[in-house]
């Protein structure tokens, strides 16, 4: 299982990083930047002269500035990172024009998820937002008891009935649209390992 995860989690990267590419946008933030990842991935690229990474865990946070070091102390530098939570709506970060949520959502308690849909959509509202989650019908391939998570960390996995659910609810509240897919091997009985949303403001689309 650790392979297929891991294997995962780089197709998953590469997938979004060329989704936020094809927007031809110059400026990113990535809401839960973790170790920055993503964050390489884009100031790699030329294109990207305006990233952001958001993250409230400390740890992680550290680590994102140990591997994006030579970033940071370029000048000027093209990438900013913020310690904070995307549940607060006290972060400079409205108004992207792109946005991404990768693997992240699913750390959040449920019972946290309005106010989420607050700061973000309602607040911060970037123009687009690419975000990823567990597809949990997929969890059996990898052995996964039934109500088993992936990590341990997580405070939910929604199938794919319940993603979408919750997403065309954001949508609409919030002005946008929305797009469904998914990253990894599809197969017919579980769908894909990772399920995706793409979000756009009416009116700003990329």
């Amino acid at each position: 299982m650790m392979t297929q995860m891991s294997s995962l989690h780089e197709e998953r990267l590469d997938h979004v990083f060329s989704v936020l590419k094809a927007t031809g946008t110059q400026k990113v933030l990535d809401l839960g930047c973790g170790s920055g990842s993503l964050l390489y991935r884009l100031l790699e690229d030329d294109q990207f002269v305006e990233v952001t990474g958001v993250e409230q865990s400390g740890l992680s946070l550290a680590q994102a500035r140990t591997t994006l070091a030579n970033y940071l102390h370029q000048t000027p530098s093209r990438l900013t990172l913020l310690s904070g939570s995307y549940q607060d709506k006290g972060l400079p970060v409205a108004g992207f024009p792109a946005a991404a949520m990768v693997e992240t959502i699913e750390h959040v308690k449920p019972q946290a998820l309005s106010t989420v849909e607050q700061a973000v959509f309602g607040y911060y509202r970037p123009a687009m937002l690419f975000m990823t989650t567990p597809n949990s019908e997929y969890n059996p391939v990898y052995g996964l008891e039934p109500g088993e998570f992936r990590e341990a960390d997580h405070k939910f996995e929604w199938n794919r009935e319940k993603f979408q659910h919750w997403c065309r609810g954001v949508a609409k509240r919030n002005d946008y649209s929305v797009r469904f897919g998914g990253i990894g091997e599809y197969l017919d009985d579980y769908g894909y390992p990772t399920q995706t949303a793409c979000f756009n403001l009416r009116g700003q689309e990329l």
